[in-house]
């Protein structure tokens, strides 16, 4: 039993860290769209 719980944890902390690097992703893939449409739309601003 004591085996199963061991792998379980082993699962989990792997589950924890894949979850977080998505998230991380995310986020990091949000950010840089928002600056690259910002500096879009400046460019177009300056432009007219």
């Amino acid at each position: 039993m004591n085996a199963f719980f061991g792998s379980f944890l082993q699962y989990l902390i792997i589950f924890v860290i894949l979850a977080a690097l998505g998230v991380a992703g995310i986020f990091l893939g949000k950010t840089l769209r928002k600056k690259k449409d910002a500096k879009d739309a400046a460019a177009l601003s300056t432009k007219e």
